[in-house]
């Protein structure tokens, strides 16, 4: 850990884990903000959840003096496409599906924030434009950034790799605390295919970052226990899986068997 930063609000601190490379956790289901930081700019990954939060987010910002020159989500689920009016008006992008999802799903996205979401956080959740890469007019300077676009956990989900800090922004995948969750469709081949996809690059990660859960500096082992899980249900029906006994894992774990059950023999194990 690099330092930390306390940001307004009760429940928000900010963590500099690489150079340039901070990151705030929700007090919901842990998720992971991540901002990358150049001299005067700034860049934002999934910033999360609620309002006080973002306005965390904002106040370092503005105590740093940084501007926000884009933002990136992820994939197209609530908690990550939103966004607050204090960021300004910077370019937010997506992957084509993703963008596309945001636009045809947008109603069932806003029911998925809850009552509790403000009506400037419902008019800018999901307002985002397509690109296939980040390049360096889009970033802060110093910061370099690669996209790696997949299905595993939703159509044109996006991890990011920081070959300077060998950090790997992962999404909702690798996580110490969910399991892997294929999801829109219930594609648990595709899921296979993502977590070869981000192989590489965990390989080669100092740290990564999940969408939910803490960063740690074990990205391969992560990537081969979310392997193992789908294979042992895939082959034998059943997982010892600790993160099982996470909070709304059991559901999940069972709807994964119910889903394995339907589709028969035919998912992949490579």
């Amino acid at each position: 850990m690099r330092g930390t930063a306390p940001a307004s609000g009760p429940h928000i601190v900010m963590h500099e884990l690489a150079a340039g490379v901070w990151v705030s956790t929700s007090r919901t289901m842990q998720t992971n903000s991540t901002i990358l930081v150049g001299e005067t700019e700034a860049f934002l990954i999934d910033p999360a959840w609620h309002d006080d939060e973002l306005d965390a987010i904002a106040d370092f910002l503005v105590e740093r003096g940084l501007t926000v020159v884009g933002g990136l989500a992820t994939h197209p689920h609530h908690d990550h496409l939103l966004w607050s009016d204090r960021f300004g008006t910077a370019p937010r992008w997506a992957s084509e599906r993703t963008v596309r999802l945001a636009e045809t799903e947008r109603e069932a996205l806003l029911e998925g924030l809850g009552e509790r979401a403000s009506a400037r956080t419902r008019a800018l959740m999901g307002r985002v434009a397509p690109t296939a890469s980040l390049t360096e007019a889009m970033l802060p300077p110093g910061i370099v950034a690669e996209l790696i676009v997949h299905d595993a956990h939703a159509p044109g989900h996006t991890a990011a790799w920081l070959p300077r800090q060998r950090v790997l922004i992962a999404g909702d995948m690798l996580s110490d605390v969910e399991l892997p969750l294929p999801f829109d469709p219930d594609d648990v081949t595709a899921y296979l295919r993502g977590l070869a996809a981000l192989e590489p690059y965990a390989q080669r990660a100092a740290l990564v970052i999940p969408g939910h859960g803490s960063v740690g500096a074990d990205a391969s082992a992560r990537l081969e226990a979310d392997r193992r899980y789908l294979r042992d249900v895939i082959a034998r029906g059943v997982s010892t899986d600790v993160r099982i006994a996470q909070p709304g894992m059991a559901g999940e774990y069972a709807r994964l068997q119910r889903l394995v059950q339907e589709t028969g023999p035919s998912a992949e194990l490579t």
